[in-house]
């Protein structure tokens, strides 16, 4: 139980900025519960979210509001995955022999940060023009859940780094708990061909990065989170499977 508890306080500390249950040290028996929790405390965020968007609905043009959320959630997740995003970018604009050397150097390149940027526009457009903001919080689960079965199903490259710890701890028992309980919340949303979009999406990425590299590493991971983010608001945003 002891495990389970430090398990998610370190699923909380990797994935936002909120200043409770920080936990840096990635103690041993505890890297796969933390995994576990991955898509609950993507829902959490995306219940805050949510939350904040009803609060200042009634006071607050729509328009501005997205924006106000788009900020909000740049905020609470730290950026992290974007990161991640903007390093991945770099890597592919790189020669495949030095695109994991380049991937991680500590500073973003050229590419990186402008298509980053873009994304960010995006993204915050998206969130803009966005009215069924209920579903945030399975928006914000679904992405996270890719990166639990990305790390359990698929290769991972690096040497070092918290990803080879949750790679090396995640059980199958964990996985299958978190997928069980994503699940369950996503029939409870009776958005099941979302379940369904974001897997296709997973399996787009992995075609990409497994060919390019044999497998993933933490950038990417981060950014299968940010690149299912966006298409799942743009699918509710166009009204598919809605």
């Amino acid at each position: 139980m002891k495990n389970i508890f430090k398990g998610f306080a370190l699923a909380i500390s990797m994935l936002t900025t909120v200043p409770f249950f920080k936990i840096h040290d990635f103690y041993k028996g505890i890297n796969g519960y933390a995994v576990m929790f991955y898509p609950l405390v993507g829902f959490v965020l995306g219940a805050v979210l949510w939350g904040v968007h009803e609060l200042l609905n009634p006071f607050v043009t729509s328009t501005h509001l997205g924006i106000i959320i788009f900020a909000l959630w740049v905020l609470l997740t730290g950026a992290l995955h974007l990161d991640g995003f903007s390093d991945t970018v770099d890597g592919l604009y790189a020669p495949k022999e030095r695109a994991l050397e380049v991937m991680k150097d500590a500073h973003i390149g050229g590419m990186g940060m402008i298509i980053g940027v873009t994304f960010l526009i995006l993204k915050a457009s998206s969130l803009a023009h966005f009215e069924l903001f209920y579903l945030l919080p399975l928006i914000l689960m679904l992405s996270r859940l890719n990166a639990v079965l990305a790390i359990y199903f698929y290769p991972y490259i690096s040497k070092s780094g918290m990803g080879t710890l949750a790679k090396e701890e995640l059980t199958k028992s964990q996985m299958l708990i978190a997928l069980f309980y994503s699940f369950l919340i996503v029939l409870l949303y009776s958005k099941l061909l979302l379940l369904v979009s974001i897997l296709l999406v997973l399996f787009v990425i992995k075609s990409i990065f497994v060919k390019r590299y044999g497998g993933f590493t933490g950038d990417i991971y981060g950014f299968c989170i940010e690149v299912s983010e966006l298409v799942l608001l743009n699918i509710v945003l166009f009204g598919f499977f809605i």
